[in-house]
């Protein structure tokens, strides 16, 4: 378990598991920070029995003091790619105290 700060830098480490993102929150300034980005496959199955609804849904992981005041709308930028911040999810019980996971959607 992830119990100090400090604990997570070998984690948000863009030589290693971490991206380089540009976090905008809405009506404030840009800044670079470091998140583990996924986008994973989801599935839901609908209750015809006959089609599931399929997408990808991307998220990153970032240290919870890197978006100390995060809000829906605000924007990040993942390899080129702009996001808009759908959900917050902080400590979201990864073990991971100190960290907040973001839901993005595609703009």
């Amino acid at each position: 378990m992830i119990e100090v700060e400090a604990d997570l830098g070998v984690f948000f480490n863009s030589n290693d598991f971490g991206a380089t993102a540009t976090y905008t929150p809405n009506g404030g300034s840009a800044s670079t920070i470091t998140v583990l980005f996924d986008k994973p496959f989801n599935s839901v199955p609908l209750d015809t029995g006959d089609v599931d609804i399929e997408s990808n849904t991307p998220t990153v992981l970032c240290k919870s003091s890197d978006v100390a005041s995060v809000s829906h709308g605000d924007a990040l930028v993942v390899n080129s790619t702009t996001y808009s911040v759908v959900g917050v999810q902080a400590d979201f019980g990864s073990g991971y105290q100190g960290t907040t996971l973001l839901i993005l959607e595609e703009q």
